[in-house]
């Protein structure tokens, strides 16, 4: 199964493109901060990849805007067809309330 849910905020946001279907699209770059858990000791993780969103979602996406922190669900795919590149395909995205 490929699936992979993240808690990362936008770093970077491209612009607004469309598909030859007429479907927008947006690419931006996630980075990640935290801690996780590795043969029993925590481990300090910091990382940033390309992501992409297409179609109704790409608007939620581009209207989070900068730092903002949230949850992504979505898959890993290569950027091209001979590409080795890997680039998080956004499926679902979880946006985290502000505290009151």
């Amino acid at each position: 199964m490929n699936r992979l849910r993240l808690e990362a905020s936008i770093v970077e946001i491209g612009t607004l493109r469309y598909t030859p279907a007429g479907l927008p699209v947006i690419d931006v770059t996630l980075a990640h901060a935290g801690t996780a858990e590795e043969a029993g000791v925590a481990r300090q993780v910091e990382f940033s990849l390309p992501a992409v969103a297409i179609g109704p979602l790409s608007a939620k996406v581009m209207a989070l805007g900068l730092e903002k922190p949230a949850q992504w669900a979505g898959f890993l795919a290569k950027k091209h067809r001979n590409s080795r590149t890997l680039v998080f395909h956004i499926t679902a995205l979880q946006v985290f309330e502000k505290d009151c």
